[in-house]
């Protein structure tokens, strides 16, 4: 984390498991899963972070999509992630998914 006498999860990790449970999502409702699937992180928003996550910390990740369909590529979501029920974090996040070429 950030502080050596203080270990936290930084918040920047804390978004990027978000995105990538964002990703499962998509690739498990949309059956491609085994078609390695490539995801582009393009754009954070509204994100606040409102408390620290310790070593120990459970995270658990809620997600919603607000755009995004099969067959699109670019995709948005809204979400939070919380700890013992409380929310550390919340952000609205772009993606874009593609299959890889060749």
């Amino acid at each position: 984390g950030h502080f050596p006498s203080k270990p936290i999860m930084p918040g920047v990790t804390i978004v990027e498991a978000m995105a990538q449970t964002a990703a499962i999502m998509v690739g498990t409702a949309l059956n491609m899963m085994d078609k390695e699937m490539l995801v582009y992180f393009m754009a954070i928003d509204k994100c606040k972070f409102r408390k620290m996550v310790v070593p120990g910390d459970v995270l658990c990740m809620k997600l919603v999509t607000t755009r995004g369909k099969a067959g699109a590529k670019v995709w948005k979501f809204c979400g939070v992630a919380e700890v013992s029920g409380e929310m550390v974090c919340e952000a609205e996040f772009t993606a874009m998914m593609d299959l890889p070429t060749g």
